[in-house]
């Protein structure tokens, strides 16, 4: 199981970027989502608190 955190910044399409808890590109400026098995699952919790935000995965 995997800690996932997403991007309080959006990126310039309006989607913020979810990311494992060791990328290397995981911002300073997280929220986390929790641990999950999956980027997906851990995309579907993020939408599910923060609904009136865009999501994406760190791919």
């Amino acid at each position: 199981m995997i800690t996932y955190y997403f991007n309080n910044k959006a990126d310039d399409k309006g989607r913020h970027e979810v990311h494992e808890r060791t990328c290397r590109y995981l911002p300073e400026n997280k929220t986390e989502i929790g641990v999950f098995s999956s980027c997906q699952d851990a995309i579907r919790q993020a939408k599910l608190q923060h609904f009136q935000k865009e999501f994406d995965g760190c791919f």
